[in-house]
């Protein structure tokens, strides 16, 4: 099946600085698609040359196969939410819906109607539409802005960092809805996030971005079980690099230290022990200085500061 999304060559300058430097990537239909990356990576302004609010200096955009290079964000089939939302203050939940489709030629009221109803039971915010923004939850906005982009009926909608307002419960909890509602809509998502967490929970494939440029791309479990780069396996979680060996905490084995035992095995001692409920967390240094982290079962939280371990 042909992408939905296309970068090809992408290339996007502010004076001397390169924002984004030859992107290339391919969007599925349907998948659910994060930009992944530290701030100052490119990926929001990548986002935002998808979007139309820039254009590229080289490379092409295509979008089902048509090329947008140089129309306007109005002429083309995609709807962004922003990190604020941007929600209008004096109108209420449907206004707020309505407010794109009587921009983007919708007259007749009775149509308006169906998709307004329709997208609130899809966002389940029925019942809710004569509130005002600030008579509703900061979870309930966010889908009022999800709303207001989906009753457009894009062929992509473009999510700038969308949950970075809410607080750390809420989030968890939008994650699940935000992808659920993907599923049920089928429609194409491009989300641009800082947190690893959460791209790798919502997405069905990651594009890591470094300085501009396109670092790695592929599925969540492909990145994080064999990231290409260094920065890669260091960004999508914890490593501990022993002698030039990336080894993840949760796969670093920590016990009592045994003269004489496994060859794999580095002497090493306590720095700190960190309970953590259901597993504890702890540092250790090697004899060469470097640091080691394990994510251990709680039984082992008995390890104390200054003990010898392996």
């Amino acid at each position: 099946m042909a992408p939905v999304l296309e970068l090809r060559n992408i290339t996007k300058r502010f004076g001397k600085h390169a924002a984004v430097r030859d992107v290339s990537l391919a969007v599925p239909r349907g998948a659910f698609y994060s930009l992944l990356g530290p701030s100052g990576c490119g990926k929001t302004s990548t986002l935002r040359l998808v979007a139309g609010f820039e254009e590229p200096d080289a490379g092409e955009i295509l979008l089902a196969g048509e090329r947008l290079n140089g129309r306007p964000p109005y002429r083309r089939n995609v709807s962004t939410v922003f990190q604020n939302y941007a929600l209008f203050p004096h109108l209420t939940v449907r206004g707020n819906i309505e407010f794109g489709l009587r921009h983007n030629g919708c007259r007749s009221r009775a149509e308006m109607a169906r998709r307004v109803a329709q997208v609130l039971e899809l966002v389940r915010l029925d019942g809710k539409q004569d509130r005002r923004p600030r008579e509703i939850s900061g979870g309930e906005r966010q889908r009022v802005a999800l709303a207001r982009s989906l009753v457009l009926e894009p062929e992509l909608l473009l999510l700038d960092e969308p949950l970075s307002a809410l607080d750390p419960n809420l989030r968890r909890q939008m994650r699940a809805e935000l992808k659920a509602l993907q599923r049920r809509v089928g429609v194409t998502f491009l989300l641009v996030t800082h947190d690893q967490e959460e791209a790798l929970s919502l997405s069905d494939s990651i594009a890591v971005m470094r300085d501009g440029g396109l670092e790695q791309a592929g599925s969540p479990e492909d990145l994080y079980l064999r990231p290409r780069t260094r920065f890669v396996a260091s960004f999508l979680g914890s490593v501990n690099w022993i002698g030039g060996v990336g080894v993840r905490p949760e796969l670093t084995r920590i016990a009592a230290a045994r003269p004489g035992g496994d060859v794999r095995a580095r002497e090493a001692t306590v720095t700190s022990t960190v309970f953590l409920g259901n597993r504890c967390h702890i540092e250790a240094r090697l004899a060469s200085g470097e640091t080691v982290v394990a994510e251990a079962p709680r039984e082992q939280a008995g390890f104390a500061p200054g003990g010898a371990v392996s």
